[in-house]
């Protein structure tokens, strides 16, 4: 029952140490590190190698293909029976992978395990932290969780590292998509949510870091308008029944976060 652990990265050398380790560290053992360098850097390609663990697999890219085709490349690469995508700066806590291959294996209904996360900043202090179903562990519908998601008007669900799935299911829902680049990682959970149940484990998986470097940071400007566009496109789809509350909720709340984001980033990035 292995895992893949992908970590796309594009100059990542400041962060990708901490974020192997604690993959390293995890009680669950059984997986494969993949690192794909979109920046074809030597000093994140000597990180990778000082670790001297045959279980992490260094990639330089022939050229520079984004975080969508960086990410892709991830999912096409992933050998083991379950997935997650890790960004190279954020960091898993002890137990997460233990508790979600467990859940998977288990819950044949469940195709997606999350739980609760912390924003760290640059130096890893804690900044925040996120429980968005409180402290209790339990089931919930796909479709109930993309409508919880989008009256939210942001991502209660995490940021990739956050998340295990199946890794047929991830092959079988398709590549990522970047219409709306902000919301790329909830375009991917609301269409694997569409073939079962998700569990929430209400204990801290994963810390997602914010610093002058991060892609969240430089694609804040345009959060709202990409937040907006992806209710759009499940309220298309019939299948997932959003209804008009749903929208009109989730817009407003889209750009209250946005502001919210922006202060955020302004005060505590880089340090």
């Amino acid at each position: 029952m292995s895992v893949s652990i992908c970590i796309p990265t594009y100059k990542g050398e400041a962060f990708i140490g901490e974020t192997i380790r604690s993959v390293l560290e995890q009680s669950y053992q059984e997986f494969e590190i993949l690192v794909f360098d979109d920046s074809a850097s030597d000093a994140v390609r000597t990180i990778c190698e000082n670790f001297d663990d045959d279980r992490i697999i260094y990639f330089a890219n022939d050229r520079q293909l984004g975080p969508k085709g960086n990410w892709n490349k991830c999912l096409e690469a992933a050998a083991g029976k379950y997935y997650k995508l890790l960004p190279h700066d954020d960091i898993l806590y002890p137990g997460a992978l233990e508790r979600q291959v467990d859940l998977l294996h288990t819950r044949m209904d469940v195709v997606l395990v999350f739980g609760a996360r912390r924003i760290i900043k640059s130096s890893g202090k804690t900044l925040m932290e996120r429980k968005p179903l409180g402290d209790e562990a339990r089931s919930i519908g796909g479709l109930e969780l993309v409508r919880q998601c989008l009256r939210s008007g942001g991502n209660i669900i995490g940021e990739p590292g956050n998340g295990l799935i199946r890794t047929e299911l991830a092959r079988l829902i398709g590549s990522y998509d970047d219409t709306h680049s902000y919301t790329i990682d909830v375009d991917f959970w609301f269409r694997a949510l569409a073939h079962g149940n998700a569990y929430y484990t209400g204990e801290f998986e994963s810390a997602f870091r914010i610093h002058d470097s991060s892609w969240t940071a430089e694609i804040g400007k345009k959060q709202t308008e990409d937040f907006i566009g992806t209710i759009e496109k499940f309220a298309a789809d019939p299948n997932y029944q959003i209804d008009k509350s749903t929208q009109r909720l989730g817009r407003l709340r889209a750009r209250f976060n946005t502001h919210a984001r922006r202060a955020i980033f302004a005060v505590t990035a880089g340090r």
